[in-house]
């Protein structure tokens, strides 16, 4: 289980069971070829410490200029932000607040339109796909290509109320392109345009229905989208892929910061298929733009709500997590620990110690590092990460 110092370097976490102080930086661990990527997954049961670990890490890499993006479905973010001074944006339906998932955002100087319509092309089918249920067929998928066109020939920044529009009542121009009559497209796009429209004008409205509110400050140290209003609803994969399409788009400005980005509930977007290709795409361009995604999961049985075995929706999810090489691994019961150790590939002395570990500890697997961390926290550390999952019984850093 001792893999030795890994680089001596980075926020410090707490002490490894040998006595070694235990740092971690992703973005060094990929400078010195450690890892192929920054990214990470932190696994574990409730109460045993990963929300208490990824809120001090984003706490602690924010003092070396980092900054920290939290998707955050369950509200439990607030005491972080209020002690570092801002304010959670807090998205409900029928709120104030917008976000514009289809807003291209600050352009990077390389980025080209047709990057940035193809891109806005992919969200509207993946948006489609989680409100449908099913994959498009190619009419839909078509459909939303040529609304896309035709909202951009009349409003510089698209929104999906206009979108909706235009699939519900195609022009004959639209039609023209796609070498059908207008009667025949609409019918063919109805059922993808009565799906979005349910973000638009349903019970869901009144978060990405329009303009993004002007005046949001996204260049502060931590910035936290608040789904908890909407966190028992059904829809919640589709509020998370429209939130994390808004910060996406913003993590291509490449203005040289490093920022983490934390999915918690990670399930909630894995196990919509459109939702895990966006996710597999932001992901694997995190090196490109110096970002850390950070997915927060209680434990590798979630993803089995993501398909049925073998399904491509499986297959996408299992890849995300396997190709991501920084693993924290927190206590999981006897069976979830047997899962883990199958996907994971864990060996035999690892799958055991997992269901024994105390609150705090967790198996840190850095490519093939391994070690066990106690992590450590600082008293004024523990009113920022207070919630049910807390370690209350977690020693504090003197």
């Amino acid at each position: 289980m001792a893999g030795g110092e890994l680089l001596g370097s980075g926020v410090y976490i707490g002490r490894d069971l040998f006595g070694s102080a235990f740092c971690f930086d992703p973005f060094l661990a990929y400078a010195a070829g450690i890892v192929r990527s920054p990214n990470m997954v932190v696994l574990g049961q409730l109460g045993h410490g990963k929300s208490s670990l990824v809120k001090s890490f984003a706490w602690r890499q924010m003092v070396f200029g980092r900054q920290v993006w939290a998707l955050d479905p369950k509200g439990e973010y607030a005491p972080l932000a209020a002690a570092v001074g801002v304010a959670p944006f807090t998205l409900r339906p029928g709120g104030t607040l917008r976000l514009n998932p289809l807003d291209p955002g600050p352009l990077a100087k390389d980025q080209t339109a047709e990057e940035v319509t193809a891109r806005q092309t992919k969200l509207l089918a993946a948006l489609g796909e989680i409100a449908l249920g099913r994959r498009l067929s190619p009419a839909e998928h078509a459909a939303c290509q040529e609304a896309l066109d035709a909202v951009r020939a009349s409003d510089s920044v698209p929104t999906l109320p206009r979108v909706v529009d235009v699939l519900l009542r195609p022009s004959e121009a639209v039609a023209t392109n796609l070498a059908t009559q207008v009667d025949r497209h609409a019918a063919e796009a109805r059922d993808l345009a009565l799906a979005l429209r349910r973000l638009v004008h349903g019970d869901l409205a009144g978060m990405f229905d329009g303009p993004t509110t002007p005046g949001l400050n996204l260049g502060g140290d931590l910035v936290v989208l608040d789904l908890s209003a909407v966190y028992e609803s059904e829809a919640l994969g589709v509020f998370m892929t429209c939130a994390s399409a808004f910060l996406t788009a913003r993590l291509r400005a490449r203005d040289g910061r490093k920022r983490i980005v934390i999915t918690d509930e990670a399930w909630a977007v894995l196990s919509d298929l459109g939702m895990a290709r966006w996710m597999r795409a932001s992901w694997k361009l995190a090196r490109q733009y110096g970002v850390c995604h950070i997915a927060v999961l209680h434990g590798l049985s979630d993803l089995d709500a993501a398909g049925t075995a073998g399904s491509e929706q499986e297959r996408l999810a299992l890849g995300l997590i396997r190709d991501t090489e920084t693993r924290v691994i927190y206590n999981q019961s006897d069976h979830e620990a047997a899962t883990t150790r199958a996907r994971l590939n864990l060996s035999d002395t690892e799958a055991a110690i997992i269901p024994t570990m105390p609150p705090g500890r967790a198996l840190w697997k850095v490519k093939t590092h391994s070690a066990l961390v106690d992590h450590l926290l600082g008293p004024t550390e523990r009113a920022l990460i207070d919630t049910d999952a807390a370690m209350n019984d977690t020693p504090a850093i003197a």
